[in-house]
């Protein structure tokens, strides 16, 4: 009898063991994967986040310390000492870019490509500001006549979200525009080494996704490309004059899609085509995603990275089958250990759980490893 009751006993706890355990691995599903922040204070020191971008520390206007702190979805600035004058040039630019940059090219990408062969190029951001400091908050598009991957390119682009304390772009200004549904001041000049376009908000944009060639098409009808010429990066950042501690790119995307082209792939396989089916349950305040995946190429994907980005106000809360890079704005999501590779007309499931603000919407559109998929 003694004997009768220790063996139920034990059954009991293996059985409530069991079932925490089960309980647990379920958490750790649904959970996205954290990886710890890295630390870059060389001046020129950079890594690679989602397999697909690079990001850089790019201190070459001062010798004083500057440490950036690279995070899965994007960087903030840990330490910017020194200052130099806001009358002249930034002290330096870290940023994240896909694309190539002085022949350190990011994973996977399709640049440089030839201007006339690209049909779109979404890209999407979100920043995070702060006071007490000199910068602009800045794009950086760079085109050129030939594929170069290395050095100084022709022609420089550049979209500023938000400029303080008295800093202002290269040259001089030449009128407005409207572009990608908004409102810029241009700015026009040469810094010596390259021709400059700049394209300044009148107020401070903290999130925004768009299309680069709405950009590179300015550039062009005013003489500073042509079409024959190539976009060699994206590359999207901060120039601080002075201090800049604490700011940060919370999340980024960049695709470009190349007619005829497989494009990069990030993983060992490609990927010529995909389809997106994106369910959702809505209520007020609050939905649910129901994400699927299907590889419609002819090849392999080894290590599936799906891009696409939040509209304004919506907020990731949790999610399951999938790690996601950032909660809101520009959003990776990449396949787990078990579901990470997709054959060809393979598909793959996920989703998530969020919140949102004011009108619900869905995202504009999908990308994997680089590549643009359809939607239904």
């Amino acid at each position: 009898m003694q004997q009768s009751k220790h063996s139920g006993r034990a059954h009991a706890l293996f059985g409530a063991l069991l079932t925490s355990l089960v309980a647990l691995a379920a958490l750790l599903t649904a959970a996205p994967a954290s990886h710890a922040d890295t630390t870059i204070c060389d001046q020129f020191g950079s890594t690679t986040i989602q397999g697909r971008y690079v990001v850089q520390n790019n201190r070459w206007g001062t010798s004083a310390t500057q440490c950036i702190t690279v995070t899965d979805s994007g960087f903030r600035i840990a330490q910017a000492d020194g200052s130099v004058p806001t009358n002249g040039a930034p002290k330096s630019y870290p940023s994240v870019y896909n694309g190539c940059h002085y022949t350190n090219c990011s994973p996977g990408t399709n640049l440089p490509a030839r201007l006339s062969s690209i049909s779109s190029a979404p890209t999407g951001i979100s920043y995070s500001y702060v006071s007490g400091a000199a910068y602009d908050a800045a794009y950086d598009i760079w085109l050129d006549p030939t594929p170069r991957t290395d050095g100084v390119n022709r022609t420089e682009i550049m979209i500023w979200f938000n400029h303080v304390g008295g800093v202002q772009p290269v040259g001089s200004p030449t009128g407005s525009a409207t572009v990608a549904g908004r409102s810029w001041q241009v700015w026009s000049g040469n810094n010596g080494s390259n021709d400059v376009l700049s394209f300044v908000a009148p107020s401070a944009i903290d999130s925004w996704n768009f299309d680069v060639m709405d950009f590179v098409r300015q550039a062009v009808s005013r003489g500073l490309g042509q079409d024959n010429w190539y976009l060699t990066s994206v590359q999207a950042g901060f120039e601080p004059w002075q201090n800049g501690a604490g700011l940060a790119v919370s999340s980024f995307s960049s695709t470009v899609d190349v007619g005829g082209s497989t494009g990069g792939t990030g993983g060992s396989g490609g990927s010529s085509a995909c389809r997106v089916t994106y369910g959702t349950n809505v209520w007020q305040g609050g939905f649910t995603a129901d994400v699927s995946l299907t590889n419609a190429g002819s090849s392999p994907v080894d290590g599936w990275n799906l891009a696409f980005t939040l509209p304004a106000g919506q907020k990731i809360t949790s999610a399951w089958s999938a790690n996601l890079s950032a909660s809101s704005g520009a959003v990776t999501a990449s396949g787990m250990a078990y579901n990470a590779s997709l054959a060809p007309g393979g598909q793959v499931s996920f989703g998530f759980q969020g919140t949102y603000d004011g009108a619900f919407a869905k995202p504009a559109g999908f990308s994997l490893n680089g590549t643009s998929c359809t939607t239904a």
